[in-house]
């Protein structure tokens, strides 16, 4: 069964129809050809499909695109503005957090999200006073981003490449 969605993606407003079982990431990659989320493992598992969906991180490999019409989807590709880099992609070049990139479109959208909860007070697993305001620690981000997945290894750079698109001098 078919059904006619309207997508707004990296500003861009989207109309497709889609066969209901189609996931956003496949409505995104194939329908719209939006590669910037990876096809990693298709099952939540490595974070390379990460998107921010109204304004939230979440796993496009687990959201059928027909639970999200009219939807607001940035991707690592929209975040940046009138050609000048989001903060955390800047950092991510500065830090040299990645190797191959597979993951890394993932990995920064995450970080967004991530950075977005630290200033929105949302504690993590690793937050030591859950009334406190989260601080940007590396146990704090490296929990925040554990479900997203590097083959290559960039871990040490990832976590201070986010710290600093934090504001933390680390």
């Amino acid at each position: 069964m078919d059904a006619d969605i309207t997508l707004t993606v990296d500003g861009a407003q989207q109309r497709l129809t889609v066969d209901t079982r189609t996931t956003l990431l496949d409505a995104l990659r194939e329908r719209i050809g939006n590669t910037s989320p990876k096809k990693g493992c298709d099952h939540g598992q490595c974070g390379a499909c990460t998107v921010l969906l109204d304004g939230d991180r979440a796993l496009s490999c687990l959201a059928l695109a027909v639970a999200h019409d009219g939807a607001e989807i940035t991707t690592a590709d929209g975040l940046a503005a009138d050609g000048e880099l989001h903060p955390v992609q800047q950092a991510f070049l500065e830090r040299d957090a990645f190797q191959c990139g597979y993951c890394t479109p993932g990995q920064v959208c995450s970080a967004v999200g991530v950075l977005d909860e630290v200033r929105r007070g949302w504690p993590s697993h690793a937050s030591q006073d859950l009334t406190a305001d989260p601080e940007l620690s590396h146990d704090e981000v490296a929990e925040r981003m554990s479900g997203n997945l590097c083959r290559c290894g960039a871990y040490a750079n990832i976590v201070p490449a986010v710290r600093q698109a934090g504001g933390v001098q680390a």
